[in-house]
C-alpha cells in the first residue's frame, strides 16, 4: 500500500513529507496506457499533488494543472486529504529517451506555460494560484510554487522509475520545508545535507527508499515521525455522475443521440472507465426533461 510519512525535526525547525507512490502511478499507468515520458510526467504530477493535500485540513480538494505548451499539453490532477488522487495527461503516447543512457525525458518536452493550483475548501470560494514553469520537471516547479506562492521555503525532490519495459518499477519523492524559528545555523546545514543528497533516482532505487529518504533529509539530526497516511488512485466517476451531466444537455441533443446514434458512451477522462446509455436510458432523460 502506498503511503505518506509525516515527520520534524526534533528542533521543530523543519518538517519533511516522505511517499512511496508506487502503487498509484502504476494504476495510473495502466488506466491511461501511457508510454515512457507521459508515464513520468503524469506520475510526478499526481506525486506533487498527493504532497499538496496532505499539506491541508478538513476536507478539502486541491487541483494542479501543469499547462505546458509543447508536447504533452496539459496535465490535471485532483486529489483530497483522505490521500485518494486521480489525473490524466492529454498527450499518453510522448517516448522520449536520451540515446545513450535511456533516460526518460520530460522537462525539455512540457514547454512553457504555468503551475495552477486550485484548493477548494467547500466553502464556495476555491483559492487559486498560479506560477510559471521554471524547469518542467514538476518537482522543481512545486518548489517554486511552495516557496512563492504559499511564502513558505521548500525542497522537493520526486520521480517515477521505469523498468525495462517502461513499466512503472518505483514511483515516490519527498518534501523538506523550513518552519518559522528556523536558526540560521539549521537552515545551513539542511541546506547543505539537501545540495549534497544523492539523487532522487538514486534513493528511490534504494531497497527501502521511504527510510533512505528520511536518512537523506535529516542525517544524524534527530526528528520524530508524526503520521503514516495511506495514499491510492482513485476516481470518484460515477454512472450517475454522468447521468446529470446529460440531463443537463438540450432536450434536440438527447434525440439526436438516440435516434441518430442509438445511445452514447462517456468515457471518464481522469479514469477511462466507460459509462453506455442505450436508447431507453436515453428516452428516460428525454421524457424527464421538463
Amino acid at each position: 500500500m502506498d503511503k505518506l510519512i509525516k515527520s520534524i525535526s526534533e528542533s521543530g525547525s523543519f518538517r519533511a513529507f516522505v511517499l512511496d507512490s508506487t502503487e498509484t502511478v502504476k494504476i495510473a499507468q495502466e488506466k491511461h496506457h501511457t508510454l515512457s515520458s507521459s508515464t513520468v510526467a503524469l506520475g510526478r504530477t499526481l506525486i506533487a499533488n498527493q504532497i499538496l493535500a496532505a499539506n491541508q485540513k478538513g476536507d478539502s480538494k486541491v487541483t494542479v494543472k501543469v499547462i505546458g505548451d509543447s508536447s504533452f499539453g496539459h496535465i490535471i490532477s485532483v486529489s483530497d486529504t483522505k490521500g485518494h488522487v486521480k489525473g490524466y495527461i492529454q498527450n499518453t503516447g510522448v517516448d522520449i529517451k536520451k540515446t545513450a543512457t535511456g533516460e526518460v525525458l520530460v522537462g525539455p518536452f512540457m514547454g512553457n506555460g504555468h503551475f495552477v493550483t486550485i484548493i477548494d475548501y467547500g466553502t464556495g470560494n476555491p483559492y487559486t494560484s498560479t506560477t510559471p514553469l521554471i524547469s518542467g520537471e514538476i518537482g522543481e516547479d512545486l518548489a517554486y510554487y511552495l516557496t512563492e506562492s504559499e511564502q513558505t521555503p521548500s525542497a522537493v525532490g520526486l520521480n517515477v522509475l521505469l523498468d525495462e519495459k517502461d513499466q512503472v518499477k518505483v514511483a515516490g519523492g519527498f518534501m523538506l520545508q523550513v518552519l518559522p524559528g528556523a536558526s540560521d545555523n539549521e537552515i545551513a546545514r539542511y541546506e547543505k545535507r539537501i545540495q549534497e543528497m544523492p539523487s532522487i533516482s538514486s534513493l528511490l532505487d534504494s531497497e527501502n527508499h521511504i527510510d533512505a529518504l528520511l536518512a537523506a533529509i535529516y542525517g544524524d539530526e534527530p526528528y520524530k515521525k508524526l503520521a503514516e497516511e495511506p495514499l491510492s488512485f482513485s476516481c470518484d466517476c460515477s454512472r450517475q455522475r454522468f447521468e446529470s451531466a446529460l440531463i443537463t444537455l438540450p432536450k434536440q441533443d438527447l434525440i439526436d443521440m438516440k435516434t441518430e446514434d442509438h445511445g452514447a458512451e462517456i468515457t471518464c477522462q481522469f479514469c477511462g472507465t466507460k459509462y453506455y446509455f442505450n436508447e431507453n436510458d436515453l428516452e428516460t432523460l428525454i421524457n424527464n426533461k421538463v
